[in-house]
């Protein structure tokens, strides 16, 4: 094998090995949005009509073709130069779907974590160096076979690598795992010291629905009054909550902890990680029924939060959960309630029934389930000293959550941005808040996710509550049971309209929206989601 031949495969190897983990970005984005699991991001990848498994062998195949056709072609100058002239097609198909990808923008914009980076560098390696396995393997094979077709096309296996860039990203994410689960351990136990060694009051909030918006809301209510340290967003995994001591430390009166899980013993890894003195459990759905197989199970996890701290809010659908080790418990419809609720497009009216005290609250928040949201936070604010009178006073100021049921005005047309639900009660709330608007309403919506074997039926509730409105459905992941619950609820088949994606829905609004109009954003799924 002489020395130019081998130049040439290293620095192939290099450059194809970089083009690739380039074309990779987009899978990286959905590994990270999988939560680095493998298999998650797998059942995502192998699921039906998956647009990015067509794209990926769209593009081997494309690579194989013109790889081929430029070899024959260009044979007549002997196959060295037949050879080198095929990387023209070869590169420039790549960074022609590199370029083309611009146009799917991803819903989950790829966050540049140091993780992420070193997942990079790793799936670059692998890349290189099975290029230059591939390189050398070809180069004997034609030495062995010795004919001059072979020379021409020995090259063109290169082309199947796009399609095995899922496996080789998950498999250098799995060699990365040896250095990543110790170092997040490490990190993770260094955030359980300082919370262990801080006087604040740490407070665990879980629940299959409105725990993001409760501890929003809680963090503003207490805030009036104390010194509040809130996990920002959904951070509500162990790597969320250090990163969160990391950044903001725990010099506060509250700490207050997002607590999420999709299977069992989560709770219970959170739980010993933040040491929480009071929870809210704030009730139970078939969200995640997918991972955990039934209600009673996640019931059952949420309510460990439940079994460790001392004092405990419970939501109504989880007033009945065991919390016989808490000193104060504070159950729905027993100990606090919202009350006598007035809904109307510019916020929430109620009585707020609390510990035998009634005071009427006023919120600028839209829909029914953001008085029970408040409600929770302030049966929270209330075992942490606050009194009645000045809860109500602090509700007067609070804000919505950002993408759940969120107004937006723009140019006269009424925006519902709550494209975090994903529970069918907070779906139907959300609509009934649209409904409250006057001129057209719409719902742009691709169904509800992660409800296992009842996904079917809670979409098919779904599209019996979209009844009376115009109705853009969004892909083809869950929009079948969506259509038939809209069909067998009596909706009218022509205000209801199938696009495949949100881009064409959003081309569809900018036509038809007019000034006083309302369109509410439903779940809008993230990519993980999407076909």
């Amino acid at each position: 094998m002489n020395e130019h031949l081998l130049i040439g495969i290293f620095l192939g190897a290099a450059i194809t090995g970089y083009l690739l983990t380039d074309t990779s970005v987009r899978l990286c984005a959905l590994l990270q949005q999988s939560g680095y699991s493998a298999r998650r991001f797998f059942k995502w990848y192998f699921g039906k009509d998956n647009i990015q498994r067509k794209r990926l062998s769209l593009l081997s195949l494309s690579l194989a073709l013109l790889t081929a056709l430029f070899n024959v072609c260009f044979s007549f100058l002997g196959y060295v130069w037949a050879n080198f002239i095929s990387i023209a097609p070869f590169v420039g198909i790549l960074v022609l779907y590199l370029w083309s990808e611009r146009k799917y923008a991803l819903k989950v914009k790829l966050k540049p974590s140091a993780r992420l980076i070193r997942l990079s560098v790793a799936h670059w390696l692998l890349m290189f160096a099975l290029c230059v396995g591939i390189g050398f393997g070809l180069a004997y094979a034609s030495l062995a076979v010795n004919e001059t077709w072979f020379y021409l096309l020995r090259f063109v296996p290169f082309a199947i690598l796009p399609m095995l860039l899922p496996f080789s990203l998950c498999g250098a994410n799995a060699v990365m795992c040896v250095y990543e689960v110790p170092h997040n351990r490490a990190f993770v136990n260094r955030a359980k010291k300082a919370l262990s060694a801080s006087k604040c009051v740490k407070v665990g909030i879980t629940g299959s629905f409105g725990k993001t918006s409760v501890k929003h809301y809680a963090a503003a209510l207490l805030s009036s009054k104390y010194s509040v340290i809130a996990t920002p967003a959904s951070y509500n995994t162990p790597m969320g909550i250090a990163k969160t001591v990391k950044e903001q430390g725990t010099d506060c009166d509250i700490f207050l902890a997002e607590m999420g899980a999709r299977h069992a013993g989560d709770i219970a890894e959170l739980c010993e990680l933040v040491q929480p003195e009071c929870g809210v459990v704030t009730g139970v759905c078939p969200q995640h029924i997918e991972t955990f197989g039934s209600l009673e199970a996640i019931a059952k996890e949420k309510g460990t939060l439940a079994q460790y701290a001392k004092k405990v809010v419970l939501g109504k659908s989880v007033a009945d959960i065991p919390a016989e080790s808490a000193e104060t418990v504070l159950r729905e419809g027993k100990d606090f309630a919202a009350e006598n609720l007035e809904l109307t497009t510019e916020g929430t009216a109620f009585d707020l029934l609390l510990r035998g005290e009634r005071v009427h609250l006023s919120t600028p928040l839209l829909g029914r389930h953001a008085a029970e949201d408040v409600a929770l936070a302030a049966a929270l604010c209330s075992l942490l000293g606050m009194s009645s009178a000045e809860i109500a006073a602090a509700a007067k100021d609070l804000r919505p959550v950002p993408h759940r049921l969120q107004p937006i005005e723009a140019n006269g047309r009424h925006i519902l941005d709550d494209s975090y639900n994903s529970n069918i009660e907070g779906a139907k709330n959300a609509v009934e808040a649209l409904k409250l608007f006057s001129g057209k309403r719409y719902v742009v919506t691709p169904g509800l996710v992660e409800l296992g074997a009842l996904e079917e039926e809670k979409n098919k509730e779904l599209g019996a509550a979209l009844v009376g409105v115009e109705v853009i459905l969004v892909g083809e992941t869950l929009i079948r049971p969506v259509r038939a619950g809209y069909a067998e609820a009596g909706g009218d088949e022509a205000h209801l309209r199938v696009v495949p994606t949100l881009q064409k829905a959003q081309e569809i609004l900018a036509r038809e929206l007019s000034e006083g109009d309302s369109v509410l954003f439903l779940n809008d799924l993230p990519d993980i989601y999407c076909r």
